[in-house]
């Protein structure tokens, strides 16, 4: 049985996840735009319903994960609102306009976020050389790296999501997502050795999780 974490982007996806066994929610807003930062009162109002463990997303915009300086303040501002309401962590990543990992800019936000726990998101699929991004992301303090290897899904990227979870050797949690589904979680688990595994779970190209999806990832 995996450890599943699934990214809801919006309430009624935390709730079918939370009855479903997910083991975690990445929580986030933007859909379209692969996730940005929630509504503080959304968050809230999720927090009172549900009792796993809520990462928040910290992302101010679609595109790039290079952020200006009022962006970036944006994001500090959030994250401290958002704290105040007993989250579990953080999800966000920051670059250099050169694709290199942001090491001040994240550690900042790793500080703000200090006891909570961050996860390095999909940022880190853009980033420049896998070792030196692996490093430089365990220098910010994080805790996770959600990745699908620096490719574009986890099947095309199974060889370096491999040799992250073997570099990382547990020093950092490898947290495999991008197009993952209960159809090919057992063979990515096997080839891996991941141990804990990320999902929208939508499967209808819609915006709800899908509950038997859930069910069959955590079961697969």
């Amino acid at each position: 049985m995996s450890k599943i974490e699934i990214a809801c982007f919006n309430p009624e996806s935390a709730i079918i996840a939370f009855e479903n066994g997910a083991d975690r929610i990445e929580f986030c807003a933007g859909l379209s735009e692969g996730g940005t930062t929630p509504d503080f009162e959304t968050v809230k109002e999720l927090r009172e319903r549900i009792n796993i463990p809520i990462f928040v997303m910290i992302r101010p915009r679609g595109g790039n994960f290079t952020y200006s300086d009022a962006e970036f303040d944006q994001m500090k501002k959030e994250l401290i609102h958002l704290k105040s309401l007993n989250v579990d962590g953080f999800v966000f990543g920051i670059l250099h306009e050169n694709d290199e990992v942001n090491i001040l800019q994240n550690e900042t936000l790793v500080e703000l976020a200090h006891p909570l726990p961050c996860t390095f998101h999909r940022a880190f699929d853009r980033a420049k050389d896998l070792e030196n991004s692996l490093e430089r992301v365990i220098e910010c303090g994080f805790k996770t790296i959600l990745t699908s290897g620096q490719m574009p899904n986890v099947s095309e990227g199974k060889e370096n999501l491999k040799k992250l979870v073997e570099l990382s050797n547990g020093g950092i949690e490898i947290l495999v997502g991008g197009g993952l589904r209960s159809i090919n979680i057992q063979e990515i688990r096997e080839f891996t050795k991941a141990t804990y595994f990320h999902s929208s779970a939508i499967t209808d190209g819609g915006a709800f999780a899908n509950p038997e999806e859930i069910v069959a990832l955590k079961n697969k």
